[in-house]
């Protein structure tokens, strides 16, 4: 029988701070325009968590079908261990959905951003996509590139467009060094399990480039959001105390440069975790100032 604590670990709780960091940072920088609302924010924190779960769900269910996860290095999933049944991971996927759906419809008809319905309708197809289908194109090595997209510009620009109504470019800027740590801690998974993926015919970003280019995209990947801080500090000055974590990011940085990623992915996982979540929350406060 599926306990309470199997289903919260298998909604990967330790990523869902790229949602949280990235709603974050767009309700800070609607309130540096002067239109932050707690009602919108609030909403976008609901989408932006149930998607992000909704996918933790999908991609245990679709690995688990698959037989990926199977000999994986990383926690244990759902489906593979046997805790829980594939029917039932997949409903908990369908769930986490419908309540995203409901807290997106409930936003834009707050905000009157309708066409953002088409914008939640895509993020939702990706999440399904990524693994779910007979083609899934985190297989292929566009997950990095789907993680960027909707755990940056999209979730954060969106946050800001619902309750200022428009978006600068400093925020789009911003919201490029969310989607960057988001990006590493996608990486990090990716590198870790290099060797089983490339086993499962599971073609990661990592298994093209191999261990040695994955790692040096990882040292750059998490060094970006600190020359993202410089050039919005141009507009928005106080948003330089997320360069605090330009130190941490570069430990790190070189931690994966010399192989740490590979053996010890927990640590520099939970580094990620905690220098990305920082750095949304140093961001954000700057902004407000």
């Amino acid at each position: 029988m599926t306990t309470a604590s199997d289903w919260v670990a298998g909604a990967r709780p330790r990523t869902l701070w790229t949602a949280a960091s990235a709603v974050a940072v767009g309700s800070g920088a609607a309130a540096a325009v002067d239109e932050f609302a707690w009602v919108p924010a609030l909403l976008a924190l609901a989408v932006g968590l149930a998607l992000q779960i909704a996918s933790n769900y999908v991609n245990d269910y679709a690995d688990g079908v698959r037989g990926t996860d199977v000999d994986r290095v990383g926690p244990d999933r759902l489906v593979a261990t046997g805790r829980a049944t594939p029917t039932a991971v997949k409903r908990a996927a369908i769930l986490a959905c419908v309540a995203a759906c409901a807290a997106g419809i409930a936003l834009v008809a707050l905000t009157e951003t309708w066409w953002l319905l088409l914008v939640g309708a895509i993020a939702i197809a990706a999440a399904w996509t990524y693994t779910a289908t007979s083609r899934p194109y985190g297989y292929e090595g566009w997950g990095e590139v789907s993680v960027f997209v909707f755990f940056g510009p999209v979730a954060v620009l969106g946050t800001m467009y619902t309750q200022a109504g428009s978006i600068t470019w400093w925020a789009v800027v911003a919201s490029a060094g969310v989607g960057f740590y988001a990006v590493a801690l996608l990486l990090v998974n990716n590198i870790r399990d290099l060797d089983t993926d490339l086993v499962a015919g599971k073609r990661t970003l990592a298994v093209k480039l191999g261990d040695r280019d994955a790692r040096r995209l990882f040292m750059l990947i998490v060094m970006l959001p600190t020359a993202c801080t410089v050039i919005v500090a141009f507009a928005q000055p106080w948003v330089l105390i997320s360069a605090l974590v330009a130190l941490p990011s570069l430990l790190v940085a070189l931690a994966g440069r010399v192989g740490a990623v590979r053996v010890g992915a927990p640590l520099i996982f939970k580094a990620i975790s905690g220098i990305g979540l920082a750095y949304g929350i140093l961001m954000t406060v700057g902004l407000m100032f």
